[in-house]
């Protein structure tokens, strides 16, 4: 029975994240620690995010804007080692703090670029992917962060999800074989991630269907309203700690 939840919980978490590109580990991690734990669930999910971003890269493969992933996840991949090696002294509420600032903070930020017609230029996603593999390393998921970025690149509906998957895919990885470094993924815990992460793989091709009838605004809408939730959740985590 147990398993029949984190898969339901987990096939409407994928569909969730690939409608919006995030989400899956807000709703499914939750669950997974209180099923295995919180010790294996972290690995747990780190395994199941790898393959909840495969599933974005594969349906939206033609759309995938591979120099924005290269320019994004090459320095993101060395700040990620590095962020999980020094940002654990960092008090938790602050960085929560910071996140949910920049994320409502991007709301009206995006807007104006928008009607300025100003996009973020390609080296800039160079910065950005060294400064979120570096805040990898505290928090759990960095997607709230990373789809208003790409969107500020320009991209929108598939080509913002499999772009942003793609790019957070080296990421989750640098996790998965840190863990595996430290001997945090036995085979039980690996096979309980490739179990969790199947139905976020199936969720992602159901989520495909909404995605190709919204219309760019109404997709950027949504969005909006993702980050709002999100930054507002933020504070309510840092204030709660």
């Amino acid at each position: 029975m147990i398993y029949a939840f984190v898969l339901i919980v987990g096939l409407v978490a994928g569909i969730l994240s690939g409608i919006v590109g995030t989400g899956s580990s807000i709703m499914l991690l939750p669950v997974l620690a209180y099923a295995f734990g919180p010790k294996q669930a972290v690995p747990i999910m780190a395994i199941a995010a790898i393959m909840a971003n495969l599933s974005r890269i594969i349906a939206w493969w033609r759309e995938v804007d591979w120099r924005a992933v290269a320019a994004y996840s090459i320095p993101a991949v060395p700040a990620a080692v590095l962020g999980a090696r020094t940002l654990l002294a960092l008090p938790s509420g602050v960085v929560e703090i910071t996140i949910g600032v920049f994320l409502i903070s991007m709301i009206p930020l995006r807007r104006w670029m928008a009607a300025k017609s100003f996009t973020l230029p390609l080296w800039s996603l160079a910065i950005i992917g060294a400064a979120m593999g570096y805040l990898t390393g505290i928090v759990a998921s960095t997607g709230p962060m990373t789809v208003p970025i790409f969107m500020s690149y320009g991209l929108v509906k598939g080509a913002l999800l499999g772009t942003e998957a793609a790019g957070s895919l080296a990421i989750y990885i640098t996790k998965v074989l840190t863990f595996r470094r430290f001997d945090a993924l036995p085979l039980d815990v690996i096979l309980k991630g490739l179990i969790a992460g199947s139905s976020l793989f199936a969720g992602a091709f159901i989520a495909k269907r909404f995605v190709m009838r919204l219309d760019p605004d109404s997709f950027r809408l949504l969005m909006d309203g993702l980050m709002l939730v999100a930054g507002l959740s933020m504070f309510w985590s840092a204030f709660q700690s």
